[in-house]
């Protein structure tokens, strides 16, 4: 399993515009083979900031969402959202359990 956690930067005053090519792309990613979540959550205290969090199941669907045609469209749009200090890690997970 691979896991990508982290944040990024958006405009405040862009983020009602951004929230439907969002909502595109997350329903898009989540449709993929291999994806087990992905979602993206505006932090309470700093509404610029956006937390990722994604989970696939292996390397070979992670490498297919990147070339994907959704993800270059969402790429595209980041200069007029003002989508900017992208920070994400890529974590590899042998074993998990609930806590």
């Amino acid at each position: 399993m691979l896991l990508i956690t982290g944040t990024f930067r958006i405009r405040p005053e862009k983020l009602a515009e951004a929230r439907p090519v969002m909502e595109t792309m997350i329903l898009a990613s989540r449709a993929e083979d291999g994806c087990v979540n992905y979602s993206y959550a505006v932090d309470l205290l700093d509404g610029g900031l956006v937390h990722v969090a994604e989970a696939w199941r292996h390397r070979a669907a992670l490498d297919a969402h990147f070339a994907s045609a959704h993800i270059a469209r969402w790429r595209a749009t980041w200069p007029t959202l003002g989508i900017t200090d992208r920070d994400l890690t890529l974590h590899e997970v042998s074993a998990s359990r609930a806590t």
